[in-house]
């Protein structure tokens, strides 16, 4: 009985571990994020769950369904039950549940298991994450292979720093798919130079312009514009002149082009059948594979930002509006894409979404008649009014109120004495007036969608539970509280 209470010790503080781990780690790589685990140590084992910060609720109908009323999960005979094997895992289907991402699988020392996480709405790419949720199933099988002598609780602190290794693993992964395994082309040397470039300034400025990194072997794919001497290319660890070279090709739609060790010269916009190119943005960039973005990059670490709002909870509040589906729509469209346009501008605005059928009273330069922003033009029109100070007040019909507006309200105890003027007006107004919504966009800041004097975004919608090692619960016992 205590070996067997030891091993149960010894099983809660692996899967706390990692799941504190990756919960950190993805935080910082994506924002706010949750993490879940299930799993079966043995063929015979009940399924167990440690959620303890409620990422599963809601999905209790298909788990029961999947892991409780069906037992097809059990029938794996390939699965040799020695704890040797942990490092031959056989991956298991994703369930497909709404708005999360896993990875799971079978090992000689945990039967079977699967991870979960957040699917955030403005990942450039679904793939670093994977990849660290595969390490996780690596680490809980790695660390349950071994005696709890032999635990160094390492595995927290690896998928916590994993960011960088998470983006390489998703990169080894695409190119393998088409170079084969034995590419001449390193990725961690590369990272650490986008890193570096990224953070170097020349006369003032932050790096714009786009570094294309290629196998050699595929470099005869390229029209070369310029083409530097082999005995004489600059080298890639040489930054600060890297940075230098930049500026050939900033706003020009050419590449640099290196092999990953060294610069070999300018191209123009035709790519070979792999190639992976750090776009430098100014104090923000994106890494690419085949034009496709797999994260970004700022601020010298990596992570899985569009820099483009996605706006979900402003289309939830206005979907639950009763102003209807197709008005919703078009109200969306219309915010979103001044939005963009004031974040692509790098400036901060305020969107009044107004949706009384009597507009309500707002101090400000009142348009009449009003514009409406279903006409191009009109749209155009505000896109350029957002860059004035004040706030811009669109009604429920679409239609442009009035510019420049000033957004009066009594203090109240939900402000942020740490955000500006711009978001707590904005607070305040939401407090006291319904059918208001109001879009904060600042130059620094992810915007910020307010409703009835709150921040939805920055409601938690979870509570961390107390201490740093979780309790499991019976899978069975749980989709039927």
């Amino acid at each position: 009985m205590l070996e067997d209470k030891a091993r149960y010790s010894f099983v809660r503080r692996c899967a706390s571990d990692i799941l504190n781990g990756l919960s950190d780690g993805l935080t910082h790589f994506s924002g706010t994020s949750r993490a879940a685990v299930l799993f079966a140590l043995r063929p015979d084992s009940p399924m167990m769950l440690c959620d303890p910060q409620n990422l599963l609720k809601g999905h209790e109908p298909i788990l029961k369904s999947l892991y409780v009323d069906n037992q097809h999960w059990r029938a794996r005979e390939s699965v040799e039950q020695d704890r040797r094997q942990y490092a031959d895992i056989t991956p298991v289907k994703d369930p497909g549940l709404a708005g999360l991402l896993s990875h799971g699988g079978y090992s000689g020392s945990v039967f079977f298991q699967q991870w979960f996480t957040e699917h955030h709405p403005d990942l450039c790419s679904a793939g670093p994450t994977e990849c660290w949720l595969e390490h996780a199933v690596w680490r809980f099988s790695h660390d349950l292979a071994n005696e709890v002598d032999l635990y160094t609780g390492i595995s927290g602190y690896f998928l916590k720093e994993y960011a960088s290794h998470a983006v390489r693993d998703h990169i080894i992964d695409l190119m393998n798919l088409s170079l084969g395994w034995d590419s001449l082309l390193r990725i961690y040397p590369v990272l650490d130079a986008v890193l570096m470039i990224s953070e170097t300034q020349e006369e003032g400025s932050w790096p714009e312009g786009r570094l294309l990194f290629i196998d050699p072997v595929t470099m005869d794919d390229l029209v070369f514009l310029v083409k530097f001497q082999e005995q004489i290319r600059p080298q890639l660890v040489n930054y600060k002149y890297v940075r230098k070279l930049l500026l050939t090709v900033e706003r020009s739609g050419h590449h640099l082009v290196s092999d990953g060790r060294s610069i070999l010269g300018i191209c123009g916009d035709k790519l070979p059948c792999f190639s992976l190119c750090a776009d430098f943005r100014g104090r923000h960039g994106f890494l690419k594979v085949n034009r496709n973005k797999i994260c970004s990059f700022a601020d010298g670490r990596f992570s899985s930002t569009t820099y483009q709002a996605k706006l979900v909870h402003l289309e939830e509040l206005l979907l639950e509006s009763p102003l209807g589906s197709s008005k919703s729509y078009f109200i969306f469209k219309i915010v979103a894409s001044l939005v963009h346009h004031a974040q692509n501008r790098k400036h901060g605005c305020t969107i009044v979404i107004d949706l009384n059928s009597s507009p309500v009273t707002v101090s400000g330069q009142v348009l009449s008649p009003p514009l409406d922003l279903r006409m191009p033009r009109m749209l155009k029109m505000a896109k350029s009014l957002t860059k004035v100070d004040g706030a811009l007040h669109i009604g429920a019909d679409m239609h442009l109120h009035g510019f420049a507006c000033l957004l009066a309200g009594r203090s109240f105890a939900g402000e942020d004495l740490a955000r500006g003027a711009r978001y707590n007006s904005a607070l305040r107004f939401t407090a006291e007036h319904q059918g208001v919504i109001i879009v904060v966009v600042s130059s620094d800041r992810p915007v910020s969608v307010i409703h009835q004097g709150v921040d939805v975004h920055s409601v938690c919608a979870w509570s961390q539970k107390g201490g740093c090692v979780y309790d499991f619960e019976l899978l069975r016992t749980w989709v039927r509280s």
